[in-house]
Formats: C-alpha cells, sequence, structure tokens
C-alpha cells in the first residue's frame, strides 16, 4: 500500500478565503524604499529588507511542509534573516492564535485558521500599507480580494488586506486511469449527466464509483459543493459564506444538490461504510487502486504522482453542459502578520518574496502542490509532463481564466462544518436525513451562530 501523508492538511475543511489564480495581469516592480500609504492606513513602510540580523517568528502547521521549506529558502538567500518556526496541528492553531497573536512575543508570520475575529480583536496587522508599496494592485484582483476584511472586522471579500497565501489550492476530481479505461472513460466527463453516467458504468463493472472519506469532517461535502456550484449562481455561495445580510444557503441549488448526494449514496456510489473512513483512510484505499474517482484537492498532487506515478489524472468538475464555466472550491494557505510583530517589514518583504522569487514560485509548486500565485505575466515553474501536478496546475488556470474560484462552504462560520454540515452530511448518505431537512438544518446552524 503507498505511503500517504496521515496529515489531513485540513485545506479540506477551514480552508479560509477562495482565491482565484488569476492570468491576465501584468506585474510592476516594488516602488521605493519608504512610502506613505492610502489603503486605508498612513503608516510609513519599507519595502527594503536591509543587512542586520533578524529573527522572523513563525507560527505554522503540523504537517505543511512548504512554510518551512520557503523559509529555509528564503535564508539562502539572505543569511541576515533567520527563521524561528513554531508548529502546531491546525486545531491547536484555531484555538491558540487569539491568546499567541495577543502575546508580548505575538509571531510575525501566522498560519490563519479564520481572519474575520481576529480582525475584529485588533490581533492582526493592516496589509493595505504593503499592498501599495509593492504594487499588489497588479496581481489579479480575484487573488486578493477574499482576504479582505471590511472595517471592524465585518463581512468578507471587501475592505482591506489582512492576509496572503503561501501558494493557492484548486479542487477537483481524480481519477484511476486503468479502473477509467476499463468502463471506456476516454477523456475527463464534461457535462454532469457524463459523470454520472460514468458512476453507473464503475458500479456495473463491480468498481468503487468514488472513494470519499465521510467521518469525522464530511468529506462528501466536497462532491456537495461542487454539484452546488453547477446548479446555481455560485455568487449567492459566496455572500453566504462571507455573511452578506439576507444570504441563504436554502436555495434550489443546494437542495438539488443534496438529492444529487443522496440519490449517489443510495446507488452505492460512495463506500457503504463511508461514514467510517476517514481522510487517511480514504488516501490509502485511492492508493491500493479502490476507487475510480476521488474529489480532493492538489496538495495531493505530490503524493499521487510518487506513489500512483502515470496512473493518476484530475479534472475539475464539469457543469450541466459543456460550455458551463469552470468553478471549483479554491483556497489559499493563508498567512497573515501579526498586528503586535516585532519585523512587520520583513514579513512583508517575505510575503512579496514568495509570490515574485522564482525560486520560492517553484517551491510553491513542487513542495506545495499548489498554484504559486502572484503576478499573472510571471512564468509558472515547469513540471514533469503526464503527471498529476501539471493537470492540476492547468485546473487553476482554467479556474483563473473563468474567474470560477468559490471558498469552502466549510468555511461559512467557526462552527458551521462541525455542528450542522459534518452530522447532517452523515445523517444524510446513511439515510437518517432528507435532503430538505438538510439544507434547512444547515441554515439554521448558520443564523443560529450569527446571532450569538
Amino acid at each position: 500500500m503507498p505511503e500517504f501523508s496521515k496529515i489531513t492538511r485540513r485545506r479540506f475543511a477551514v480552508l479560509v478565503p477562495l482565491l482565484a489564480a488569476g492570468l491576465t495581469i501584468t506585474a510592476c516592480s516594488p516602488p521605493g524604499e519608504e512610502q506613505t500609504t492610502s489603503g486605508g492606513s498612513d503608516a510609513k513602510v519599507s519595502t527594503e529588507l536591509g543587512s542586520a540580523q533578524i529573527t522572523l517568528e513563525m507560527y505554522a502547521e503540523t504537517g505543511f511542509p512548504l512554510a518551512k521549506a520557503l523559509a529555509d529558502e528564503f535564508t539562502k538567500q539572505h543569511p541576515n534573516v533567520k527563521f524561528n518556526v513554531r508548529e502546531d496541528q491546525f486545531t491547536v492553531i484555531v484555538e491558540n492564535a487569539p491568546r499567541v497573536l495577543a502575546s508580548d512575543n505575538a509571531p510575525d508570520i501566522i498560519r490563519l485558521p479564520t481572519m474575520v475575529d481576529l480582525v475584529k480583536d485588533g490581533l492582526l496587522k493592516n496589509m493595505d500599507p504593503y499592498f501599495d508599496a509593492y504594487g499588489w494592485d497588479k496581481f489579479p484582483a480575484s487573488q486578493l480580494v477574499q482576504l479582505r476584511i471590511a472595517e471592524g472586522g465585518g463581512v468578507r471579500g471587501t475592505g482591506s488586506l489582512y492576509g496572503m497565501g503561501l501558494g493557492y489550492s484548486v479542487t477537483g476530481v481524480f481519477y484511476n486511469k486503468e479502473q477509467a479505461a476499463k468502463i471506456g472513460m476516454t477523456q475527463p466527463p464534461t457535462t454532469i449527466a457524463e459523470f454520472e453516467e460514468l458512476l453507473a458504468k464503475a458500479k456495473a463493472a463491480n468498481l468503487q464509483p468514488i472513494m470519499q472519506f465521510n467521518k469525522n469532517t464530511a468529506g462528501i461535502n466536497f462532491p456537495h459543493q461542487a454539484l452546488q456550484n453547477q446548479y446555481g449562481d455560485p455568487a449567492q455561495i459566496a455572500d453566504w459564506i462571507f455573511q452578506k445580510p439576507g444570504a441563504t444557503f436554502d436555495t434550489p441549488a443546494a437542495l438539488k444538490a443534496t438529492q444529487t448526494i443522496q440519490k449517489w449514496a443510495k446507488a452505492g456510489y460512495f463506500p457503504k461504510d463511508a461514514n467510517a473512513i476517514d481522510y487517511t483512510a480514504m488516501m490509502g484505499e485511492f492508493g491500493k487502486g479502490n476507487g475510480l474517482f476521488m474529489f480532493n484537492g492538489d496538495w495531493e498532487s505530490a503524493n499521487l504522482d510518487k506513489n500512483m506515478a502515470g496512473k493518476i489524472g484530475f479534472f475539475l468538475f464539469p457543469g450541466e453542459t459543456a460550455e458551463a464555466k469552470h468553478v471549483a472550491m479554491s483556497a489559499p494557505n493563508t498567512f497573515g502578520v501579526g498586528a503586535k510583530a516585532k519585523n512587520a517589514d520583513a514579513a512583508a518583504f517575505f510575503l512579496n518574496w514568495v509570490h515574485t522569487n522564482d525560486k520560492a514560485r517553484e517551491i510553491s509548486v513542487n513542495v506545495g502542490g499548489s498554484h504559486p500565485g502572484g503576478p499573472a505575466d510571471l512564468p509558472l515553474p515547469s513540471v514533469g509532463e503526464g503527471t498529476v501536478l501539471a493537470e492540476t496546475l492547468k485546473a487553476s488556470q482554467q479556474l483563473g481564466a473563468d474567474n470560477g474560484a468559490v471558498d469552502f462552504t466549510a468555511n461559512a462560520t467557526g462552527g458551521i462544518f462541525a455542528s450542522a454540515i459534518t452530522p447532517e452530511m452523515q445523517k444524510l448518505i446513511a439515510g437518517q436525513q432528507t435532503p430538505e431537512g438538510y439544507v434547512k438544518a444547515v441554515q439554521a446552524e448558520y443564523e443560529k451562530e450569527l446571532s450569538r
């Protein structure tokens, strides 16, 4: 059995804001050494790293090697800057972030679990001055828009910038090429109907149509949102995730997606024991060849290229028609600068470097398995032809071209995934919840949380 990472990475659950890996805007180089900015702050910032010996404090996620790899490369290029990297499980960061950021030893750079409450409490640095100083307005707007928070810590998607991504992930469908050939699949499906035809053929051939986990956290929310994205207006989903007044989960698109998931469950397209399968077990089963399809993200590209070289393909989930625009859950691995950071200018220099330095972009792709983001006219690092990584990078470009990135519904509130989506999805596929009941239960929990 292939050795897959035992870390779930949590990108399938609390992957804060979506980002398209934009593709069409010209870059510019940093303007001068020091500037007074107008993006919501008059603070003066420097874009010069300087030569003084400093140590950047970084609070990162255990099992997420990209942050440490980028830090090590930065020190190679800038020996006067060292990193002290503290790592914790993502769930621990969620719990610790407010206390750590409020402490006298607040990190310069921190993996952000969520943003709104941290901004409300004044614990994150407003990045608008650096946005102006570094010319980040030349990044595709969609790459940063959902890292923005309205004044006072209000609705996401508007206002000042409070984070940047270390890699920009995209989700879709991995498939086993050998099993695909057995059922006559010669190319990825171009419509949902074609995808369902393939599911039926796989079931008839005694293959597991979809290998998906649903224990502890609702992995079946991946195909659910993939359907929801296509059955309605993705902007409505974004409004709900960003807590826009009047937005609701109780829509025809969400209901149709839930009905489809129920239909797939009854047809045996998911493992019969999906509620007992966790993320690690799913990866192990898929690695053993148990499953034609798997809904997941590009963070598994390197693992699959290593352990199942040449055997796996990837595609963005199709729409109802072949002409439908590409839409997918997509998010950055979000990092911010602490409001009490002792080396904020150097931290911002590092975040800009991550997006613009050739070696840093190469590391983002080869270690992180994700699109590096940054200025649209910078070339993507080269990757091996025929690899899963090549296909996921292509998918990122397709998604960016269609401006089709959508945040994860799991991120709508701090507790919605654990309190509603996961338990209600588990009941749905076990036949203990109706599609109508599922949609209403998720919306009820949403309203409950927002009223607190």
